[in-house]
């Protein structure tokens, strides 16, 4: 159909590429709980709750200044108070100019005088707006529950009040806090992607300039690849599935797998044309022959990704797999039908002078059958280094071939001690290694962090028939007070016992009628931040600041110390928050890693199974089995951690690697159904389809070295890993490959005979 009706074809392919464009404007950003936990389950359930009723956000602006606390300066806070608890959204202001009205009958003060003598008094209570002369804090407190898009308009709301009202002079103000962080963080991904799908782009065609000059049009597996990413983010928009911080690594993953079938199809399309100097057959062979054998290999890189999409450890990382098996089958569709479509419209020729060196080496069928180790060329053939790489290929697939056994015990030891060391490397979920430490957001957040100490804690949720029940507050104070002397990285605590302790000299009344008169002074909006209803309620326990490792170990202490204390009858009561979520994510990521890695292989060996309906088609598994231990043995060596994204290497190195040993095994089959004996087709397979998967291959580490440029450490760490990943997926291939297929031929010979001979011996 392509080559009778080539322009129809291209007319489609140019309807899907519009379409595509409409859905990409149709892409959205996502942060928040959602991307982290599955809020089906009780973990995320219980936060996404606690959120909703407890978890008001503020913006905090930074104020900083030579002489905040004089008269120009309070009045100026003053006057921002007030624009912003006009807005929408705002649940209540507080700064240094509430501070002294509340401590002056509600007046402003206007001397200096005045204002000094407050602060002097003031004590501790002073820090939370003003930690030093030179630094003051702003809280716009925010309503619970807000959604992320709400969350955006107060930031923004922020930034328009800021801009049009006039600080005093050498007055800077910068805004920060959590919605703040958040927006900016949507912002930075949005930008990190398109800088990493163009860089990446960019390192695959300098790449390509270099390692795929002996076609024509070398360029044309790049600009099927683009269009493959313009149609996975069509796909993306019509399916209303987000961008999140771990998506945006899908990206350059995908330009890379999707890389080699355009690779693969161009040089299979110029092999044929060589041969047969006959556009249509070229064509014909090359979507006949090589799309089934791409598809194959397609299909089972899709099912690495499926193991990711079923057993994610976050919802992130399962739509991390989600955008890739929608991204490789739109990069194997645009490869399948751009290809064949330009050679025909464009009249595709073979570059003249270049040799693809397999009829060389068919034609002498290599060192084994007598010929030399040179390159044998055609006339007007100058030996390039292409051709050189080829006759290297052959040898040595045929050498290991020839010793099967050596190669896959050596290389298996190495893979066997990397797979021992995978439970020595460190998992970390740390949120701060999903951000760039640059970011503007980030560094007045550690700002504020350096001036008023760790703004990390521990939430204990509590549910119960009557939270102002007197002995259910004495259970709050009892416990509160035994977890703060027992862990020495809790530093403080908080909860509505110690604001009805504040409202009574430092006390806990012992009796129901003196707790309901205070908690009857107490205003709502401070109530409301710890209590909801008269059933829920809650305990912050402020910590030192931790690594995400000493923290879980700090939450499952909090634990212990709950189990033994036990509950007040009548309530139970459940640690959640932000902490709680990166620590069960932390267990979730150790619990899954392997689980994805096995269910990957799984997947694969069933499938091969069905297509292939023998024993030797587990053979493209093997190599991978020696590439996971390899990929944990260069982790640990290096020091890197399991994250989000890279407990995903076990399942995405098997797609990957799998492609590969599956080209290999597909184009020997081909070779040994023309009649060559298994050397020679070994080695005639690895030469024809092994420079295309070097090319490819080479090509996709330039592609994810692009992740290493990110600004985030996860996704840098994640760069680096996947690069090791396809370095090994090709050494898999070209190296540990032949073997397999040696071994696996020796055995089959083998039980033939044995049963030859079995049959003799009944005959």
């Amino acid at each position: 159909m392509i080559y009778k009706r080539p322009f129809l074809a291209a007319g489609l392919i140019i309807v899907m590429l519009i379409a595509a464009i409409s859905g990409l404007t149709m892409v959205s950003m996502k942060t928040g709980t959602e991307t982290y936990l599955n809020l089906d389950e009780p973990v995320g359930s219980l936060v996404d709750h606690y959120s909703d009723e407890f978890g008001s956000s503020s913006i905090i602006l930074i104020i900083e200044g030579e002489d905040l606390s004089s008269p120009g300066v309070l009045e100026y806070l003053d006057s921002l108070e007030e624009d912003f608890r006009d807005e929408r959204y705002v649940d209540g202001v507080s700064s240094l100019a509430s501070f002294l009205k509340s401590a002056n009958d509600g007046v402003l003060p206007q001397s200096t005088a005045e204002i000094n003598n407050i602060l002097d008094n003031s004590g501790d209570a002073l820090d939370s707006v003003l930690p030093s002369p030179i630094l003051s804090l702003m809280y716009i407190t925010l309503e619970s529950g807000l959604s992320d898009d709400s969350q955006t308009g107060t930031v923004n709301m922020a930034e328009s009040v800021l801009e049009c009202s006039e600080p005093p002079a050498g007055v800077t103000i910068t805004i920060s806090g959590s919605p703040a962080f958040s927006v900016e963080m949507q912002e930075d991904m949005g930008s990190s992607t398109m800088s990493l799908i163009v860089l990446a782009l960019l390192l695959m065609i300098i790449a390509m300039v270099f390692l795929f000059g002996h076609v024509r049009y070398r360029m044309l597996p790049v600009f099927t690849v683009f269009c493959g990413i313009i149609l996975t983010f069509g796909v993306m928009g019509f399916a209303g599935i987000k961008i999140s911080t771990v998506v945006v690594a899908a990206f350059p993953v995908l330009i890379g797998i999707g890389i080699d079938y355009g690779i693969q199809l161009h040089s299979r399309l110029d092999e044929e044309i060589r041969k047969t100097s006959s556009l249509k057959d070229a064509v014909f062979i090359t979507v006949a022959n090589s799309g089934p054998a791409v598809l194959l290999a397609m299909i089972a890189t899709s099912l690495g990704f499926v193991a990711l999409k079923l057993l994610a450890p976050a919802p992130m990382v399962g739509d991390f797999g989600t955008i890739c098996i929608v991204g490789v089958i739109c990069c194997y569709i645009t490869a399948l039908l751009i290809i064949p479509t330009f050679a025909v419209i464009f009249k595709y020729k073979p570059k003249k002078g270049e040799l693809n060196a397999l009829d060389s080496a068919e034609s002498c069928q290599l060192e084994w059958k007598g010929c030399d180790d040179k390159p044998n060329v055609k006339k007007g053939s100058k030996g390039s280094f292409m051709e050189k790489y080829d006759i290297l290929l052959g040898n040595l697939a045929a050498k290991i071939a020839r010793h099967p056994v050596a190669v896959i015990l050596v290389l298996l030891m190495v893979g066997i001690v990397g797979i021992q060391l995978d439970d020595r490397i460190i998992v970390d979920c740390d949120e701060d290694a999903m951000v760039s430490q640059t970011m503007p957001a980030k560094i007045s957040m550690n700002k504020i962090e350096s001036t008023i100490g760790s703004t990390s804690s521990i939430t204990a949720y509590i549910k119960g028939d009557s939270i102002k029940d007197v002995d259910t507050l004495q259970w709050i104070d009892d416990f509160s007070n035994y977890v703060l002397n027992k862990q020495d990285e809790i530093i403080g605590v908080s909860s509505i016992v110690s604001v009805i302790k504040e409202y009574n000299n430092g006390v806990l009344p012992g009796n129901q009628q003196e707790i309901d008169a205070i908690w009857d002074e107490i205003p709502s909006d401070t109530i409301n931040q710890y209590v909801s209803g008269n059933t829920e309620t809650v305990i912050d326990f402020s910590m030192n600041d931790l690594s995400m490792p000493k923290t879980q170990s700090l939450i499952n202490n909090l634990n212990d110390d709950l189990d033994w204390y036990g509950s007040h009858p009548g309530i139970t009561v459940t640690f959640t928050g932000q902490m709680v979520m990166f620590s069960w994510m932390m267990e979730q990521i150790s619990d899954s890693k392997n689980l994805m890695t096995y269910a990957g292989f799984l997947f694969i060996l069933i499938y091969l199974l069905l297509v292939y309906r023998r024993f030797s088609a587990i053979s493209p598994l093997v190599p991978i089995v020696i590439i996971v231990g390899w990929n944990s043995l260069i982790m640990y060596c290096l020091g890197l951690t399991y994250s989000l994204l890279t407990a995903c290497l076990g399942a995405m190195t098997i797609g990957v690697a799998c492609e590969y040993t599956i080209l290999i095994m597909e184009r020997y089959q081909e070779e040994k159904a023309k009649g060559g004996d298994m050397i020679t087709s070994i080695q005639t397979a690895v030469q024809k389809i092994g420079t295309a998967i070097t090319v490819s291959g080479l090509t996709t580490v330039l592609g994810f070295s692009a992740l290493i440029l990110a600004s985030s450490p996860m996704i840098q760490n994640f760069g680096i890993t996947t690069v090791m990943t396809v370095a090994f997926s090709l050494v898999g291939a070209i190296v540990v490959m032949p073997a397999v297929i040696a071994l696996f031929e020796q055995f089959r010979t083998y039980v033939d005979k044995r049963k030859a001979g079995e049959a003799g011996v009944r005959l």
